[in-house]
């Protein structure tokens, strides 16, 4: 019997460190939004004191049934009048540290959810 490791068909985070993201073996030095069907953008938002609704309003776009929305080194919660243009599409956002919503991104596009990740990265963390 022929062993061979699971191949994903989608993106997925490799590894991560304070500053950075790697996506698919490739690193990145900036906060990232990624997709489970490719899309691999820079977030236009590096620190989480400085985000405002319009941010999230660029995820309307996306065909994702959740958001996760890594915050950085620690978690921190959104305000609800950051989001709440997702919440009227029906959309769901989950809000976690970075690294765990790099593994739970992970987990979810392996079995083919729609999900999309916000993942803040500064220097700072």
């Amino acid at each position: 019997m022929k062993l061979q490791p699971d191949r994903a068909d989608t993106l997925s985070v490799t590894a991560h460190g304070p500053g950075w993201l790697a996506i698919n073996g490739e690193r990145f030095h900036h906060s990232l939004l990624i997709t489970s069907d490719g899309q691999n953008m820079p977030w236009p938002c590096q620190q989480f004191e400085a985000l405002v609704p319009a941010h999230f309003e660029l995820l309307l776009g996306l065909n994702s049934e959740i958001i996760l929305f890594g915050s950085g080194s620690k978690h921190q919660f959104l305000h609800p009048a950051l989001y709440q243009s997702l919440i009227a599409k029906g959309v769901g956002i989950e809000c976690m540290d970075t690294a765990a919503a790099c593994r739970t991104f992970n987990i979810l596009a392996a079995e083919h959810r729609q999900v999309a990740a916000v993942l803040l990265t500064t220097a700072q963390d």
